[in-house]
Protein backbone atom coordinates (compact mmCIF):
# COMPACT_ATOMS: atom_id res chain seq x y z
CA UNK A 1 0.00 0.00 0.00
CA UNK A 2 1.43 3.41 -1.21
CA UNK A 3 2.20 5.88 2.04
CA UNK A 4 -0.35 8.32 1.30
CA UNK A 5 -2.65 5.57 1.55
CA UNK A 6 -1.60 4.13 4.69
CA UNK A 7 -1.82 8.23 6.08
CA UNK A 8 -5.35 8.43 5.39
CA UNK A 9 -6.07 4.92 6.59
CA UNK A 10 -4.89 6.03 9.60
CA UNK A 11 -6.39 9.81 9.12
CA UNK A 12 -9.89 7.81 8.83
CA UNK A 13 -8.84 5.64 11.94
CA UNK A 14 -8.23 8.48 14.22
CA UNK A 15 -11.50 10.23 13.06
CA UNK A 16 -13.60 7.45 14.84
CA UNK A 17 -12.44 8.16 17.95
CA UNK A 18 -13.23 11.51 18.99
CA UNK A 19 -15.98 11.01 22.21
CA UNK A 20 -17.99 7.95 22.53
CA UNK A 21 -21.08 9.35 20.96
CA UNK A 22 -19.08 10.17 17.92
CA UNK A 23 -17.12 6.56 18.01
CA UNK A 24 -20.20 4.56 18.03
CA UNK A 25 -21.61 6.70 15.20
CA UNK A 26 -18.97 7.39 12.95
CA UNK A 27 -16.93 3.62 13.13
CA UNK A 28 -20.60 2.09 12.49
CA UNK A 29 -21.56 4.66 9.50
CA UNK A 30 -17.95 3.22 7.94
CA UNK A 31 -18.95 -0.11 8.49
CA UNK A 32 -22.78 0.76 6.79
CA UNK A 33 -20.82 1.74 4.31
CA UNK A 34 -18.62 -0.95 3.25
CA UNK A 35 -21.64 -3.22 4.17
CA UNK A 36 -24.07 -1.74 1.53
CA UNK A 37 -20.66 -1.59 -1.37
CA UNK A 38 -20.38 -5.27 -0.39
CA UNK A 39 -23.88 -6.13 -0.70
CA UNK A 40 -23.68 -4.32 -3.92
CA UNK A 41 -21.30 -6.35 -5.45
CA UNK A 42 -18.65 -3.46 -5.27
CA UNK A 43 -15.59 -4.81 -4.11
CA UNK A 44 -13.71 -1.47 -5.35
CA UNK A 45 -13.09 -0.39 -1.64
CA UNK A 46 -10.89 -4.01 -1.20
CA UNK A 47 -8.24 -4.17 -3.28
CA UNK A 48 -6.92 -7.38 -3.52
CA UNK A 49 -4.29 -9.00 -1.54
CA UNK A 50 -2.47 -11.98 -1.22
CA UNK A 51 -0.13 -13.77 1.43
CA UNK A 52 3.31 -13.42 0.75
CA UNK A 53 5.15 -16.80 -0.08
CA UNK A 54 8.29 -17.97 2.20
CA UNK A 55 10.59 -16.35 0.41
CA UNK A 56 13.25 -18.55 0.50
CA UNK A 57 15.44 -19.46 3.96
CA UNK A 58 15.45 -17.93 7.58
CA UNK A 59 18.85 -15.83 6.82
CA UNK A 60 21.04 -15.94 9.47
CA UNK A 61 23.63 -13.90 11.17
CA UNK A 62 27.67 -14.42 11.32
CA UNK A 63 26.61 -16.54 14.47
CA UNK A 64 24.62 -18.65 12.98
CA UNK A 65 21.10 -17.12 15.17
CA UNK A 66 18.53 -16.09 12.91
CA UNK A 67 18.82 -13.00 11.95
CA UNK A 68 15.05 -11.06 12.34
CA UNK A 69 16.18 -7.70 10.99
CA UNK A 70 13.18 -6.05 8.94
CA UNK A 71 10.24 -4.32 8.73
CA UNK A 72 7.01 -6.12 10.05
CA UNK A 73 3.34 -6.34 9.23
CA UNK A 74 1.03 -7.85 11.07
CA UNK A 75 -0.62 -10.41 8.86
CA UNK A 76 0.40 -11.99 5.98
CA UNK A 77 0.51 -9.76 3.05
CA UNK A 78 3.47 -7.66 4.29
CA UNK A 79 1.27 -4.45 4.51
CA UNK A 80 -1.42 -2.62 5.88
CA UNK A 81 -5.56 -2.40 5.49
CA UNK A 82 -7.72 -1.56 8.04
CA UNK A 83 -10.70 -2.78 5.05
CA UNK A 84 -8.87 -6.46 4.79
CA UNK A 85 -9.24 -7.97 8.73
CA UNK A 86 -8.02 -10.76 6.73
CA UNK A 87 -5.16 -9.70 5.58
CA UNK A 88 -3.79 -8.16 9.40
CA UNK A 89 -5.38 -10.64 11.19
CA UNK A 90 -1.99 -12.13 13.28
CA UNK A 91 -3.16 -15.54 13.84
CA UNK A 92 -5.85 -17.56 12.90
CA UNK A 93 -8.50 -18.34 15.82
CA UNK A 94 -9.98 -21.51 14.27
CA UNK A 95 -6.35 -22.71 14.41
CA UNK A 96 -5.15 -21.68 17.33
CA UNK A 97 -7.77 -19.95 19.29
CA UNK A 98 -6.41 -17.43 22.43
CA UNK A 99 -7.87 -19.01 25.41
CA UNK A 100 -9.44 -16.07 27.99
CA UNK A 101 -6.99 -15.20 30.45
CA UNK A 102 -7.76 -16.77 33.93
CA UNK A 103 -8.44 -13.87 36.35
CA UNK A 104 -8.55 -14.05 40.22
CA UNK A 105 -12.17 -13.45 41.34
CA UNK A 106 -11.75 -9.74 42.26
CA UNK A 107 -9.91 -9.09 39.10
CA UNK A 108 -12.56 -10.40 37.08
CA UNK A 109 -15.34 -8.20 39.60
CA UNK A 110 -12.83 -4.99 38.77
CA UNK A 111 -12.92 -5.20 35.19
CA UNK A 112 -17.09 -6.55 34.81
CA UNK A 113 -17.64 -3.26 36.57
CA UNK A 114 -15.82 -0.94 34.27
CA UNK A 115 -18.10 1.10 32.04
CA UNK A 116 -17.65 1.75 28.59
CA UNK A 117 -16.04 5.31 29.34
CA UNK A 118 -13.58 3.39 32.24
CA UNK A 119 -12.54 1.16 29.62
CA UNK A 120 -11.77 4.48 27.08
CA UNK A 121 -9.72 6.03 29.83
CA UNK A 122 -7.89 2.82 30.00
CA UNK A 123 -6.91 2.98 26.55
CA UNK A 124 -2.98 3.49 25.95
CA UNK A 125 -4.11 5.42 22.69
CA UNK A 126 -6.57 7.98 24.62
CA UNK A 127 -4.07 9.00 27.34
CA UNK A 128 -0.89 9.24 24.44
CA UNK A 129 0.90 6.37 26.26
CA UNK A 130 3.02 3.65 25.34
CA UNK A 131 1.40 0.49 24.96
CA UNK A 132 4.20 -1.28 27.03
CA UNK A 133 5.14 -4.90 26.96
CA UNK A 134 4.19 -7.25 25.64
CA UNK A 135 1.28 -4.16 24.05
CA UNK A 136 4.42 -3.49 21.46
CA UNK A 137 3.47 -6.28 19.45
CA UNK A 138 0.75 -7.53 21.38
CA UNK A 139 -1.92 -4.73 20.69
CA UNK A 140 -0.09 -3.03 17.49
CA UNK A 141 -1.68 -2.77 14.20
CA UNK A 142 1.11 -0.55 12.43
CA UNK A 143 4.66 -1.93 11.32
CA UNK A 144 7.33 -2.43 13.59
CA UNK A 145 11.32 -2.73 12.20
CA UNK A 146 13.91 -5.06 14.01
CA UNK A 147 17.10 -4.02 13.90
CA UNK A 148 20.12 -7.27 14.88
CA UNK A 149 22.96 -6.66 16.03
CA UNK A 150 25.37 -9.35 17.61
CA UNK A 151 24.15 -9.11 21.02
CA UNK A 152 21.21 -6.73 20.94
CA UNK A 153 17.84 -6.79 19.23
CA UNK A 154 16.33 -3.25 18.54
CA UNK A 155 12.68 -2.75 18.30
CA UNK A 156 11.07 0.48 16.61
CA UNK A 157 7.50 0.93 16.60
CA UNK A 158 5.99 3.36 14.16
CA UNK A 159 3.38 3.36 16.67
CA UNK A 160 3.93 6.65 18.44
CA UNK A 161 7.92 6.29 17.36
CA UNK A 162 8.26 3.53 20.63
CA UNK A 163 11.22 1.66 21.19
CA UNK A 164 13.21 -0.60 23.14
CA UNK A 165 16.77 -2.04 23.23
CA UNK A 166 17.21 -5.90 24.25
CA UNK A 167 20.21 -7.50 25.30
CA UNK A 168 20.40 -11.05 23.56
CA UNK A 169 23.03 -11.99 25.65
CA UNK A 170 21.70 -13.94 28.37
CA UNK A 171 22.57 -11.22 30.93
CA UNK A 172 21.02 -10.74 34.09
CA UNK A 173 18.19 -8.48 35.14
CA UNK A 174 19.19 -5.54 36.43
CA UNK A 175 18.96 -5.77 40.41
CA UNK A 176 16.22 -3.87 41.61
CA UNK A 177 14.53 -2.20 38.04
CA UNK A 178 12.88 0.58 38.34
CA UNK A 179 9.06 0.34 36.41
CA UNK A 180 9.18 1.06 32.61
CA UNK A 181 6.56 0.54 29.69
CA UNK A 182 8.83 -1.97 28.18
CA UNK A 183 9.85 -3.40 31.41
CA UNK A 184 13.51 -4.89 32.45
CA UNK A 185 14.47 -7.36 29.50
CA UNK A 186 17.31 -9.98 29.18
CA UNK A 187 17.04 -12.53 25.97
CA UNK A 188 18.64 -15.54 24.80
CA UNK A 189 18.78 -18.05 21.81
CA UNK A 190 16.91 -21.25 22.36
CA UNK A 191 17.45 -22.89 19.35
CA UNK A 192 16.18 -20.63 16.40
CA UNK A 193 14.30 -19.18 19.02
CA UNK A 194 14.69 -15.97 20.91
CA UNK A 195 13.23 -15.75 24.55
CA UNK A 196 12.76 -12.39 25.74
CA UNK A 197 11.98 -11.94 29.94
CA UNK A 198 10.83 -9.06 31.47
CA UNK A 199 9.80 -7.94 34.59
CA UNK A 200 9.55 -4.25 36.07
CA UNK A 201 6.39 -3.54 33.71
CA UNK A 202 4.88 -0.05 34.43
CA UNK A 203 1.19 -0.95 35.67
CA UNK A 204 -0.34 1.34 33.79
CA UNK A 205 0.08 -0.94 30.77
CA UNK A 206 -3.38 -3.01 29.60
CA UNK A 207 -2.46 -6.25 27.79
CA UNK A 208 -5.82 -5.57 25.85
CA UNK A 209 -7.97 -3.09 25.32
CA UNK A 210 -10.66 -4.49 27.83
CA UNK A 211 -9.57 -3.90 31.10
CA UNK A 212 -6.79 -6.92 31.91
CA UNK A 213 -4.59 -4.65 34.26
CA UNK A 214 -1.39 -5.97 36.01
CA UNK A 215 -0.06 -5.68 39.27
CA UNK A 216 3.93 -5.45 40.11
CA UNK A 217 4.84 -8.97 39.85
CA UNK A 218 3.58 -9.37 35.99
CA UNK A 219 6.41 -11.42 34.25
CA UNK A 220 6.23 -11.73 30.61
CA UNK A 221 8.18 -13.89 28.26
CA UNK A 222 8.12 -13.55 24.48
CA UNK A 223 9.05 -16.07 21.83
CA UNK A 224 10.30 -14.95 18.23
CA UNK A 225 11.35 -17.00 15.71
CA UNK A 226 11.30 -16.54 11.68
CA UNK A 227 10.79 -19.51 10.50
CA UNK A 228 11.08 -18.80 6.52
CA UNK A 229 12.34 -15.47 5.13
CA UNK A 230 9.19 -13.07 4.93
CA UNK A 231 7.81 -14.31 7.89
CA UNK A 232 8.59 -13.97 11.91
CA UNK A 233 5.93 -15.67 14.44
CA UNK A 234 5.39 -13.91 18.25
CA UNK A 235 4.11 -15.93 21.08
CA UNK A 236 3.83 -14.14 24.30
CA UNK A 237 3.25 -16.07 28.33
CA UNK A 238 2.08 -13.70 31.05
CA UNK A 239 2.49 -14.90 34.28
CA UNK A 240 0.85 -12.25 37.21
CA UNK A 241 0.61 -14.29 40.55
CA UNK A 242 -1.98 -10.93 42.06
CA UNK A 243 -3.83 -10.83 38.91
CA UNK A 244 -4.21 -14.31 37.22
CA UNK A 245 -4.91 -17.94 38.61
CA UNK A 246 -2.51 -19.33 35.79
CA UNK A 247 -0.17 -18.13 33.57
CA UNK A 248 -1.53 -17.04 30.22
CA UNK A 249 -0.03 -17.91 26.59
CA UNK A 250 -1.18 -16.29 23.40
CA UNK A 251 -1.97 -17.63 20.11
CA UNK A 252 0.75 -17.93 17.82
CA UNK A 253 1.29 -14.71 15.73
CA UNK A 254 2.15 -14.44 12.47
CA UNK A 255 4.00 -10.88 10.68
CA UNK A 256 5.34 -10.29 7.26
CA UNK A 257 8.07 -8.82 6.14
CA UNK A 258 7.62 -5.34 4.32
CA UNK A 259 9.65 -3.13 2.45
CA UNK A 260 9.23 0.47 3.44
CA UNK A 261 10.46 2.95 5.77
CA UNK A 262 8.67 3.46 9.24
CA UNK A 263 7.00 6.80 9.17
CA UNK A 264 6.75 9.08 11.87
CA UNK A 265 3.70 8.34 14.12
CA UNK A 266 2.94 10.65 17.61
CA UNK A 267 0.30 11.03 19.53
CA UNK A 268 0.28 15.05 20.64
CA UNK A 269 -2.61 17.25 21.82
CA UNK A 270 -5.00 14.67 23.11
CA UNK A 271 -8.50 16.60 24.11
CA UNK A 272 -10.05 12.07 24.76
CA UNK A 273 -9.31 12.56 27.98
CA UNK A 274 -10.76 15.14 29.08
CA UNK A 275 -13.87 14.89 27.33
CA UNK A 276 -14.03 11.33 28.79
CA UNK A 277 -13.69 12.61 32.07
CA UNK A 278 -16.69 15.19 31.68
CA UNK A 279 -18.67 12.61 30.26
CA UNK A 280 -17.54 9.92 33.32
CA UNK A 281 -18.97 12.57 35.49
CA UNK A 282 -21.90 13.39 33.92
CA UNK A 283 -22.82 9.43 34.25
CA UNK A 284 -21.74 9.07 37.80
CA UNK A 285 -24.05 12.44 38.28
CA UNK A 286 -27.38 10.72 36.90
CA UNK A 287 -26.31 7.37 39.10
CA UNK A 288 -26.74 8.81 42.15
Amino acid sequence: MARTERVRVKLRRTSCILVLATLAAGCASIAAAAQEKKNSGDDSFQPKLHALPKGGPTPRGANGHPDLSGVWFPGTTGGYSTDHPEAQRPFDPKVTPDEKPAFQPWAAAKIKSMTAVDLELGRPSVNCLPRGTPGMLLLNPYPTQFVQTRDELIQLNELNTNFRVIHTDGRPHTKNPDPTFVGDATAHWEGDTLVIDVIAIDERTWNNFIGWFHSDQEHVIERLTRPSENYLIYQVTIEDPKVLTKPWTSAPRQWSLGHEDLEEYYCTNNQEVLQYESISKKEAGTSK
